[in-house]
């Protein structure tokens, strides 16, 4: 009775890790949609506020005493610009096919992450892990060139067409990845998650009324979409802090490293955005060099964030 009870548990709570991992697939569409229908910094500054009052919710209102002070300043720090880097990508991207190509770029971190852990580490390494490395880059690459195929110029002449975003995208890979590493070692294992979301929404509001936005306008649809993009995320949160607890961590890791795919379909259909095989193929070997990474190095079980 007792053996049923467990396997119910963890399949409830594997369960609600799946479901985490799809709403996450969403949020690229979502961003996306939102900087259309209002602006890009007043979209995702709206959009984090109603996830950080809808974590409240479910969460409890955060006490700051309750967490180590470095986790909250340089962890908080690390988070707040890994989304503000991510959602401005997104929103100010030229077309909503180079926010498809943002969005590959953020899912570098994986890959990146795994790196920088080996960098780190005194322990011996799979030499896998290095070529795995160079084909998720050549996977961003393959999205970013398109059918003419890989070449430094053209590659150059694409980032060249809107140099901030490809900049913003680029350092929110790095930043993910070296926030997964040092908040590992430096939460004493609390999550600050709905902290985070405050002071991301804080900020992203801080700097609308500094910039040249215009002013906002609300709709029905428009407000339906805000409401639904800041619950499903976090919603995702939510139901990740659950499964963590009794999932099967190694299933949920292997089906992560999958994201990049599942986003980039729900996009495709969500924003009505026709991809070519090239495209399609960059998306396969993101993701096959991140999983990669992650079958090499596993040695325990992994400490996951989105």
């Amino acid at each position: 009775m007792r053996l049923c009870q467990c396997l119910g548990s963890a399949t409830k709570y594997t369960f609600y890790g799946v479901i985490a991992i799809l709403l996450w697939s969403t949020v690229t569409a979502l961003i996306r949609d939102l900087s259309e229908l209002f602006s890009p910094i007043a979209g995702a500054a709206m959009m984090y506020t109603v996830s950080a009052l809808f974590l409240m919710s479910v969460m409890g209102i955060p006490k700051i005493k309750d967490y180590p002070k470095r986790y909250l300043f340089i962890g908080g720090g690390l988070f707040v610009t890994y989304e503000i880097c991510l959602a401005l990508s997104l929103g100010m991207a030229n077309s909503r096919l180079q926010a498809m190509e943002m969005s590959i770029i953020n899912y570098l971190w994986p890959a990146l992450t795994i790196l920088l852990s080996v960098i780190i580490s005194r322990n011996k390494v799979n030499v896998l892990v290095y070529p795995s490395v160079l084909l998720a880059f050549t996977g961003v690459a393959w999205c970013i060139a398109g059918d003419q195929g890989i070449s430094l110029s053209l590659l150059l002449s694409n980032i060249s067409d809107n140099p901030l975003t490809y900049s913003m995208a680029f350092s929110a890979a790095f930043i993910w990845a070296i926030y997964c590493v040092v908040t590992q070692k430096i939460s004493n294992g609390k999550n600050a998650i709905t902290l985070f979301f405050s002071a991301t929404a804080t900020t992203l509001w801080i700097q609308y009324f500094l910039s040249n936005e215009p002013s906002l306008h609300f709709t029905l649809p428009s407000t339906f979409t805000l409401l639904l993009a800041g619950m499903v995320i976090g919603t995702g949160y939510a139901l990740w802090n659950q499964a963590i607890i009794g999932g099967n961590i190694i299933l949920l890791g292997t089906l992560s490293y999958f994201t990049p795919v599942f986003s980039t379909m729900f996009a495709s259909v969500y924003l009505s955005i026709s991809l070519t095989g090239s495209f399609w193929q960059g998306v396969a070997l993101v993701t096959l060099g991140s999983l990669i990474c992650f079958l090499v190095t596993r040695t325990k079980k992994p400490s996951l964030s989105h």
